[in-house]
């Protein structure tokens, strides 16, 4: 087979061009991993946090720079987030509601410490449980 004359030339700058493209896609396209948790109801305290299984009203979790967190309400209550230590995060809204859920990007090393805490008693929502409600604490170690 008989090629064009100049077939190199384009194919060596197109192979060029695509290379060069491709480093800065590939470290933009690069996907973060995500962790997700979730606030559930029980009958002793209320509330804690789970993943593929229950961690408790208090977690720690250890993860890597650039992870996004993924936090989804189970529980028929309303919680309000609040940062008590570390790095600043964009949390948006304080208040999550029942039902949604919302994304924390960890982008710095560092230790970070958020709250949950319920807005409603869990006679206002129609729930039984025993003892006090628990406060949700997470200790997030990014490293």
């Amino acid at each position: 087979m008989r090629r064009r004359p100049g077939f190199r030339r384009v194919a060596l700058g197109g192979l060029l061009g695509l290379m060069l493209l491709g480093i800065p896609l590939g470290t933009a396209a690069t996907a973060s991993p995500t962790v997700r948790l979730s606030i559930v109801h029980t009958l002793h305290g209320c509330h804690v946090w789970m993943s593929t299984k229950v961690l408790g009203p208090s977690a720690t979790i250890t993860v890597k720079p650039g992870t996004r967190l993924e936090i989804r309400s189970l529980c028929p209550m309303d919680f309000d987030l609040a940062q008590t230590a570390g790095p600043r995060l964009a949390l948006g809204n304080v208040r999550t509601v029942r039902g949604s859920s919302r994304v924390i990007v960890f982008a710095k090393r560092g230790i970070y410490r958020i709250t949950a805490r319920n807005v409603q008693t869990p006679a206002e929502v129609g729930l039984q449980t025993f003892g006090p409600d628990n406060v949700l604490r997470l200790t997030i170690v990014v490293r």
